[in-house]
C-alpha cells in the first residue's frame, strides 16, 4: 500500500454537493443561484406556461367557440337496446329505474330514446325525451310512450 492507491472506505463519502455551507466549500455565497432576479430568491417557482416574459401562447391565441349554459345533456339509448333488454328479462315496462339496474345509465343522467333498430315487443317506455322516429316505432309496435 502506498499513497497512490489510497481511497476512502466504501459508503463513507457522499456524491451530493452541499450548497450554501460557507465560502470555503466553493459552493457558498450565491449557492449556485447567480446574482439577483426571481430565480435567485427563495420561494421562486416558475408559473405554468411562462415564456420568460414573452406573451405566453395561451394568451396569444384568441378565445373561440360558444358554451351554452342552458344545455341539457341526455344519454342516448336506441330502441334496439330496449328490444334486447325486453327479450332478455321478459319486460313489458321499461323506465329509468330499469335502465339504471341494467347498467345503461347512472342515477343522475337524463335519458333520450332514439329510433335506431327495430322494435317488435309491445312496451310501455318511460323516459325524459324521445325522438320522433322512436316514438313512432314504439306506438307502431303497440306500446305506449310516457314522457317524464
Amino acid at each position: 500500500m502506498n499513497l497512490s492507491n489510497l481511497k476512502p472506505a466504501e459508503g463513507s463519502t457522499k456524491t451530493r454537493k452541499r450548497i450554501g455551507r460557507g465560502s470555503g466549500s466553493g459552493l457558498g455565497g450565491t449557492s449556485t443561484r447567480g446574482h439577483k432576479g426571481a430565480k435567485s430568491r427563495s420561494g421562486y417557482s416558475k408559473k405554468i406556461g411562462f415564456e420568460g416574459g414573452q406573451m405566453p401562447l395561451q394568451r396569444r391565441l384568441p378565445k373561440f367557440g360558444f358554451k351554452n349554459i342552458n344545455r341539457v345533456e341526455y344519454k342516448a339509448i336506441n330502441i334496439d337496446v330496449l328490444q334486447t333488454l325486453a327479450t332478455e328479462k321478459k319486460l313489458e315496462k321499461i323506465d329509468v329505474d330499469t335502465l339504471i339496474e341494467a347498467g345503461f345509465i347512472s342515477k343522475k343522467q337524463l335519458v333520450k330514446i332514439l329510433g335506431k333498430g327495430e322494435l317488435t315487443a309491445k312496451l310501455e317506455v318511460a323516459a325524459h325525451a324521445f325522438s320522433k322516429t322512436a316514438e313512432a316505432a314504439i306506438v307502431a309496435a303497440g306500446g305506449t310512450v310516457v314522457k317524464l
